[in-house]
């Protein structure tokens, strides 16, 4: 199966709707950034909380090649409350096809 279109529309797919589905507390606004030609998914967070400018990646994942055009989804940070892993996962990534950046280091 050819994960590469796949995988990157569920990131894509994942990265918005997590902007989208988060509580307006603060004033702190998520932008989504997904760059399908570098394999680039990040969800930005920015705006004033409590007087005080907040500038941060809450959620960044790349997509890249393993082995023979297989795909692997690299959760380099997920500061969501509950993760996206499950999301992922739920729309169709192998789990097995998901590795923390930390994982990764260490294999």
């Amino acid at each position: 199966m050819d994960n590469t279109i796949s995988y990157a529309e569920i990131l894509k797919r994942t990265v918005n709707d997590a902007t989208i589905h988060q509580p307006r507390l603060q004033a702190i606004k998520l932008y989504p950034v997904c760059d399908l030609d570098s394999g680039q998914f990040v969800v930005l967070a920015t705006g004033f909380d409590k007087q005080k400018w907040m500038d941060f990646v809450l959620f960044h994942a790349r997509l890249v090649e393993k082995d023979n055009s297989d795909r692997q989804v690299i959760i380099e940070e997920d500061n969501f409350e509950e993760g996206l892993t499950n999301a992922l996962i739920e729309a169709g990534i192998k789990k097995e096809d998901i590795v923390t950046s930390w994982q990764q280091a260490i294999a």
